[in-house]
């Protein structure tokens, strides 16, 4: 037998989902409905609140980060209900996403909410603010441990502490370095002293502010005070940058950026001798994230997922 399947988690998601095929190629244990339907064990039930324009490639980079732990996990795709998609056809959406207000009953394990470029923009004029804040909320009875990434970190900060997000003079582009802050929360259990992780963004919040929340333990943080990753006392995540990233799409960004006639610096400390992409930072991703699945999610959860709102009303 293959020890990598072995150890691999098993997804589940739709056969003619795109990622099926692309994750089975790199040897991640997929699991189409009929043989998760003969397993006698309950799946961990993952939402992914998919903000990105690029649907497809984010969905891989995510399924690929979640697929380390030998525990089945049962991927639903959700979108918000009252946005527009400019970059997924409609046909793709309908056939594999489900629209919030289609799961707001529904109880999940864990959620995660991904970035969007949508620094630039007063967090009230996004066209489906109103609707982020309900999910926002509806995760505090609904979600026992949900991870925030990038953008949607700063977003869940402005609306659940008032802190506002500062933009930077300049896009935050490449590979940072940051010191583990907490080497004993079982979230970063493992991660080296110094550890790398993808930054692209034009907006951040300041240390300081991060420290004026008495509930949010900084758990990564640069040289210059950039706070890569916090962790909260209910059990949230926030990672402020894309450690799900390929090795590949900050420098697709770059050149997409230049493109477009902008004017981007080179992403730092990512280009080789010759110029070419290295990928420094798969390995602290995938224990992050396998960490979050284990300790914050898996050890955690109720086994009736129907508990998840009893006990999340209880905090």
């Amino acid at each position: 037998m293959n020890f990598e399947l072995i150890l691999a988690m098993p997804i589940k998601i739709p056969e003619s989902l795109p990622a099926f095929s692309e994750l089975e190629k790199e040897n991640i244990f997929v699991m189409d409905e009929m043989r998760a339907f003969t397993q006698d064990i309950r799946p961990l039930s993952i939402a992914i609140l998919n903000l990105m324009p690029t649907k497809s490639q984010t969905e891989i980079q995510l399924m690929r980060l979640l697929s380390n732990s030998p525990l089945q996990i049962d991927i639903t795709l959700v979108r918000p209900s009252e946005h527009v998609c400019k970059h997924t056809p409609i046909e793709y959406l309908e056939k594999f996403y489900r629209k919030f207000d289609e799961i707001e009953d529904l109880c999940f394990d864990g959620l995660i909410i991904t970035g969007a470029p949508l620094e630039s923009l007063e967090y009230e004029d996004v066209d489906y603010w109103d609707e982020l804040t309900r999910i926002f909320d509806w995760t505090e009875t609904h979600v026992f441990s949900t991870m925030f990434i990038c953008w949607a970190a700063l977003a869940a900060l402005y609306h659940n502490y008032g802190t506002n997000k500062i933009l930077l003079p300049e896009k935050r582009s490449g590979i940072y370095e940051y010191r583990n802050l907490q080497p004993n929360d079982p979230l970063m259990r493992g991660i080296d002293h110094k550890f790398r992780m993808p930054q692209s963004r034009h907006a951040t919040v300041s240390l300081e502010e991060w420290s004026k929340i008495s509930d949010i333990r900084v758990a990564a943080v640069t040289s210059d005070g950039d706070v890569g990753l916090a962790i909260s006392d209910n059990g949230n995540v926030f990672i402020t940058g894309h450690l799900e990233y390929d090795g590949d799409t900050l420098d697709c960004e770059y050149n997409r950026d230049l493109g477009k006639g902008m004017d981007p610096h080179k992403p730092l400390n990512y280009y080789d001798d010759d110029g070419a992409p290295e990928l420094t930072w798969r390995s602290y991703a995938t224990l992050i994230f396998t960490n979050w699945i284990n300790y914050y999610v898996y050890q955690r959860t109720p086994y009736d997922i129907g508990e998840v709102k009893r006990i999340k009303c209880k905090r």
